[in-house]
C-alpha cells in the first residue's frame, strides 16, 4: 500500500495533556474503523501548533475520507515515493 504524509495544523495540539491526545487518538481509530482496513495510521509527530501523520492507504481518497470523518482537516497530503534511512548508504 501506499505510504502518505499528511501534514494538519491544530492550533495547541503541542500543549495537549495526556487526556486530550488519548481522546483524540481514539477519534481517529473511530474513524479508521469506520473505513476499513484499506487504511491505517502508523504513527504522528506532533510540533508547534502541527501534526504529520503517517498514513498507509490505498489512495488519497481514503486520507480525505478518514479526515472527514475524524474531523482532523488535512492541510497537505504528500505520496512517499521513497524512505531513505541510514541503511540507504550500506546498499
Amino acid at each position: 500500500m501506499p505510504k502518505f504524509v499528511i501534514e494538519r495544523e491544530v492550533p495547541g495540539v503541542d500543549k495537549l495533556n495526556d487526556r486530550d491526545k488519548k481522546a483524540a487518538a481514539l477519534q481517529s481509530i473511530r474513524a479508521l474503523r469506520d473505513i476499513g482496513p484499506k487504511i491505517q495510521w502508523v504513527h504522528s509527530y506532533i510540533s508547534e501548533g502541527r501534526t504529520h501523520c503517517i498514513y498507509v492507504a490505498d489512495n488519497e481518497d481514503l486520507v480525505h475520507e478518514h479526515a472527514e470523518k475524524s474531523g482532523f482537516p488535512v492541510k497537505r497530503i504528500f505520496k512517499v515515493d521513497y524512505i531513505m534511512e541510514p541503511v540507504t548508504a550500506e546498499a
